[in-house]
């Protein structure tokens, strides 16, 4: 970005050149997005030093401003990582390509027949925080699905998402597609998400990825339809009819296998008739891991060590080994707390008992919901849908995992052979 360039006239620009590449690429040939995928793949195992050189300024960067551990964890650009995101975007490249797929295509009364033609949103505003594989999924998944997309990163990653950025233009260069399709934001000018936001001429979607914080910035100042999840208070209830050996096996999994993700179970619910048999196995198995339980007064009954809940615990998203329990009557109980205290993300029963497993499926509000299945299961790859821009727990427009389908809307297509009206 040139110094002398204002942020709100840079910003436009990118808008403005985002839109007319998104008219080409909605009608660029899946074999043409196919090639730009895995050119792009090549130019990033070609350029993997000077990936991993760029990223080091990011990283000297980062412990210089005091980033935490984790956090430099998930800037870091390795050989393996690179190897990594260049093998996403060749998947990406495998899978089919929804756009000008025709479906319920069927004849009317009049003799025309009618059905929905799937078709890119247009352009995609992706804001996100600190991973630089980000920038390259975002980018395959966008062009794939013939979306053009504006990515803002964060500032500690900028080095390295402009590195990324270089090799996803050279790709779209060698396929002769103009590098407008993928934009990365130049500036690390907080100024620019705000102008990004404000955008409603040039972009058709937001997609935030990040802590709370930012999603809520967006969601609250986006003039743009925004496909976000704000929480991932996820549960796991024990019904009275559980296998109990399968109980412990997913409870222990959702909680345990992964504590920073949305998808970790944050609550567990315990029908009263099985909860003395199953929380002294469920207490001892996460002692082992080093969870602290949290637990309402009758789970302190059966579980001594237990730390007293607060109401606090039951709507918070830990993202760390803490665990809230809570003894429930039955089913009820559980949807009821459910429906009160989660955040629509991803719920599960563990029940041998069918009709409870179906009404579960139908009363639980959210955009994942299992049975006896861990929680950790809600992930676009887990799904079939190869790769994913994030999770909605909104429910317009896409819900759950949202994948090259996802990133695509409908329009009717009508075909006739001079029919009219009468």
């Amino acid at each position: 970005m040139d110094t002398n360039t204002t942020i709100t006239t840079y910003m436009q620009g990118v808008g403005q050149q985002a839109k007319q590449a998104a008219q080409i690429l909605a009608n660029t040939e899946t074999s043409t997005k196919n090639n730009a995928l895995l050119r792009i793949a090549e130019v990033m195992l070609e350029r993997a030093d000077w990936l991993k050189a760029e990223n080091a300024k990011d990283l000297a960067a980062g412990r210089d401003k005091g980033l935490d551990a984790a956090m430099l964890d998930r800037l870091t650009l390795t050989d393996k990582t690179i190897a990594g995101m260049a093998e996403g975007v060749r998947q990406v490249a495998t899978l089919a390509d929804p756009i000008g797929t025709i479906t319920d295509l069927s004849y009317r009364p009049s003799g025309i027949q009618v059905g929905k033609m799937r078709v890119p949103l247009g352009v995609v505003g992706i804001i996100y925080e600190s991973r630089p594989n980000v920038t390259v999924d975002a980018a395959a998944l966008c062009l794939k699905s013939g979306n053009a997309t504006i990515l803002r990163g964060g500032s500690e990653a900028i080095h390295s998402n402009q590195a990324i950025a270089a090799c996803v233009r050279a790709g779209l260069e060698v396929v002769g597609l103009p590098s407008a399709c993928v934009q990365v934001v130049e500036t690390t000018d907080r100024a620019a998400v705000g102008e990004l936001l404000r955008m409603a001429q040039y972009v058709d979607v937001i997609v935030p990825r990040g802590g709370k914080g930012l999603i809520e910035r967006v969601s609250a100042e986006s003039r743009i339809p925004v496909i976000k999840h704000l929480d991932g208070i996820c549960h796991v209830y024990i019904d009275d009819q559980a296998d109990l050996e399968k109980a412990v096996k997913v409870a222990v999994n959702a909680k345990t296998h992964r504590y920073g993700v949305c998808n970790a179970m944050e609550t567990l619910l315990v029908a009263e008739g099985v909860a003395e048999q199953v929380l002294p196995i469920l207490a001892e198995e996460y002692a082992a891991k080093g969870v602290e339980l949290r637990g309402c007064e009758q789970t302190r009954a059966l579980l001594p060590a237990c730390v007293a809940a607060t109401e606090a615990d039951w709507s918070t998203e830990y993202l760390a080994p803490i665990l809230a329990i809570r003894v429930v009557a039955d089913m009820a109980g559980a949807i009821t707390h459910i429906n009160h205290y989660g955040s629509q993300h991803t719920d599960a029963i563990i029940t041998e008992n069918y009709t409870r497993a179906r009404a579960f499926l139908r009363q639980v509000d959210s955009s994942s919901v299992m049975v006896n299945a861990s929680t950790r299961f809600a992930d676009g790859f887990e799904y079939g849908l190869g790769a994913e821009i994030g999770i909605s727990t909104d429910k317009i427009h896409a819900r759950g995992p949202v994948g090259l389908e996802g990133l695509t809307s409908q329009k009717y297509v009508v075909l006739g052979d001079g029919h009219i009206r009468q």
